[in-house]
């Protein structure tokens, strides 16, 4: 078995510093940086792939809503134009620093308020589907399972990958519990490593509101604001090795 293991990344701003990046790295495979809009600034994007190029991992796009002060968890009234042009343009964005920085764009994989939004509104998915196709139509688009974004993306012939979230709830029907909510956030590194490792080798995991979820994930997520987002992903890290599971980016 193989599995990939990614963190949201370059989250920090100006002196307002996010996330445990340097620790993180070396623990995953892949990292979705922040191009900007919800988070990151030129620098901190320049630094954050200099680091990910030393560490040797892949690198995706982190596009989300225009909401620094709400870190992108605030759903704005943006229309599907808006959401088009916004992916679009921080694509571009993370684009040129990865240029000079020799690495490809391994990944789309939108943030926060905006993934959800793609969970269960076909126009907002079919908007970001667009303006990834747009951008290049070769590069994957990260999505969570049974939603509008991986219908419309699979529909305007993108590749997709699954992904799952083994320090997130999930109600019954599949989607990510809501933030605030009984169950919603997990925080106990061991918990998160059993719940990985349910997940990549059973292909299921139990809901916040009972019964079990189905779930099938290429890509495993872990969230780098997560004050203890390190400490989770080396438990999933070791967990997952030692079941024999290959941690490499897909």
């Amino acid at each position: 078995m193989q599995i990939d293991l990614n963190a949201d990344a370059g989250e920090s701003f100006g002196n307002w510093k996010l996330g445990r990046d340097e620790e993180l790295f070396p623990l995953v495979s892949s990292v979705n940086v922040a191009c900007g809009f919800h988070a990151g600034d030129p620098l901190t994007i320049r630094r954050t792939l200099e680091l990910a190029r030393r560490t040797s991992l892949a690198v995706g796009a982190h596009p989300g809503f225009p909401d620094r002060v709400g870190f992108g968890r605030r759903e704005l009234a943006a229309s599907p134009e808006e959401i088009y042009t916004d992916v679009l343009y921080q694509l571009g964005a993370l684009s040129a620093f990865l240029r000079v920085a020799g690495l490809p764009l391994h990944h789309i994989k939108v943030h926060g308020a905006l993934y959800n939004r793609a969970t269960r509104d076909p126009e907002t998915a079919q908007a970001i589907a667009l303006a990834a196709r747009d951008f290049d139509p070769r590069v994957p688009l990260v999505v969570l399972p049974n939603t509008p974004l991986e219908s419309e993306a699979q529909r305007l012939g993108l590749c997709t990958v699954s992904e799952a979230f083994p320090e997130r709830g999930y109600t019954s029907d599949g989607r990510l519990a809501p933030r605030g909510t009984p169950g919603a956030w997990i925080h106990d590194p061991a918990e998160a490593a059993r719940r990985a490792v349910q997940m990549v080798a059973e292909g299921r995991v139990e809901a916040v509101d009972g019964g079990w979820v189905e779930v099938s994930a290429q890509t495993l997520c872990i969230h780098g604001d997560n004050p203890s987002a390190v400490e989770i992903a080396k438990a999933v890290r070791e967990a997952l090795l030692a079941e024999g599971v290959v941690i490499q980016a897909y």
